[in-house]
């Protein structure tokens, strides 16, 4: 469990702070596990940092893992659980180059893809994100929102504050060591450079809403590496499924790939619904009357957008995928339907061809001794000359015909 302020500066704290300071929010960011075992201290701190706690319920919908994208609210949080849409990790590598791999990469391909649900309690000046053990996310964030502060970094970690807030702990904090607003102002004017000109230069998210915002979106965009993932797998497969010389062996993995396709239009569709759910509680807030906070309000709702339209996209995209999947085995079987007509046309002339001279054959194998051509001594030949110019003008009519090619 980690825990950062924003406000003009973005810093990482040591734990808990006693309270907040006058303006900025505070990011706690947990593993899923660790928030299961710290339940009871973050539920009180909660209560006492954000003025109330996580409903039982949605402490349960921040704790499976297997819940799809939804959106609910209470009258002092919002809560947001967001599937993600990723490749995983070492995906990359499965394929030769960006176009051939094997049925079996293709399949370790799609067994991998990350599907975490990520879970956001929005309060007023307090964002708490649950997320599987090995979020990449948060890292990134932290990473990003360092660097928008422009504030002397450690590493490419958030600025610290561990020698400051030591010397101003003995004055400013409390009797569970947690570190009090005036400690933790204390700490960020001794280590980095206060901002008085505001928060524009430094894009830093003004409020829980918003950060949680930018994270969705992210995570929405990180669907493009799935997108050539999927793309090149399902390409493969297509090809080999069309290939005139091999046999499609490979059912399976398409099979497996189609019910993956599912299951990703089925998760957008969730995350769309969530997002839509979200918006809908956002045009239902009045509109605070200052100036700034109607501004914040109004860049929330363009960001809420946003990141609806990036779901349509994605949510487009998996149609497509799934269509172009459809369409390629309805192709496949019209092929193999289509090599079966040219087989049995193939038969069809033969026998055609065939039959005639099986009748000249059967005439002749009677036993009648009168028969023409029987005690004739080029009797044979004659026969013979017989069937080869009935083959030669049935193949002729056959081609005339286009029954066979030319």
């Amino acid at each position: 469990m980690r825990f950062f302020l924003i406000n003009d500066q973005f810093t990482e704290l040591p734990g808990w702070p006693a309270s907040l300071p006058s303006h900025g929010f505070l990011w706690v960011t947990s593993a899923r596990r660790v928030f299961e075992v710290q339940l009871a201290e973050v539920q009180r701190h909660l209560q006492r940092l954000a003025g109330g706690s996580l409903v039982d319920l949605h402490v349960s919908d921040l704790l499976n893992p297997q819940l799809p994208s939804q959106y609910d609210y209470t009258s002092w949080y919002d809560l947001l659980v967001f599937r993600r849409l990723a490749a995983g990790q070492g995906t990359a590598h499965l394929f030769l180059d960006d176009e051939r791999g094997t049925a079996s990469s293709a399949r370790k391909a799609l067994a991998a893809i990350d599907t975490s649900p990520v879970g956001f309690a929005v309060f007023d000046r307090v964002l708490l994100t649950v997320h599987p053990a090995d979020c990449s996310v948060r890292d990134f964030f932290e990473t990003r929102l360092s660097q928008l502060s422009q504030g002397p970094q450690d590493g490419q970690g958030a600025p610290r504050l561990e020698p400051q807030l030591a010397q101003g702990a003995g004055h400013g904090a409390d009797d569970d060591g947690h570190l009090s607003a005036d400690a933790v102002l204390h700490g960020l004017s001794e280590s980095l450079p206060h901002r008085t000109e505001g928060r524009g230069p430094s894009r830093l998210p003004p409020s829980p809403a918003d950060l949680m915002l930018r994270i969705v979106n992210h995570m929405v965009d990180s669907y493009l590496d799935l997108r050539r993932l999927l793309t090149r797998q399902l390409g493969y497969l297509q090809q080999e499924m069309l290939h005139n010389r091999n046999r499609f062996r490979n059912w399976q993995a398409l099979l497996e790939s189609r019910n993956t396709l599912h299951m990703l239009e089925d998760t957008c569709e969730d995350q769309r619904s969530a997002v839509q759910e979200w918006l809908d509680a956002l045009e239902d807030v009045p509109m605070p009357q200052d100036p700034q906070a109607a501004r914040e309000r109004e860049v929330l709702r363009v960001r809420s957008r946003d990141v609806q339209e990036h779901i349509e996209r994605v949510l487009s995209h998996v149609r497509r995928l799934e269509s172009s999947s459809e369409s390629a085995v309805q192709m496949h079987f019209s092929l193999q339907g289509s090599r079966a007509n040219e087989i049995m046309r193939t038969l069809t002339v033969l026998t055609a061809i065939f039959l005639p001279l099986n009748l000249i054959t059967g005439i002749f194998g009677m036993n009648f001794d009168m028969l023409p051509l029987i005690h004739e001594a080029a009797g044979f030949w004659i026969a013979m000359a017989l069937m080869g110019v009935v083959v030669v003008g049935l193949v002729w009519w056959f081609r005339r015909q286009r029954y066979i090619d030319s």
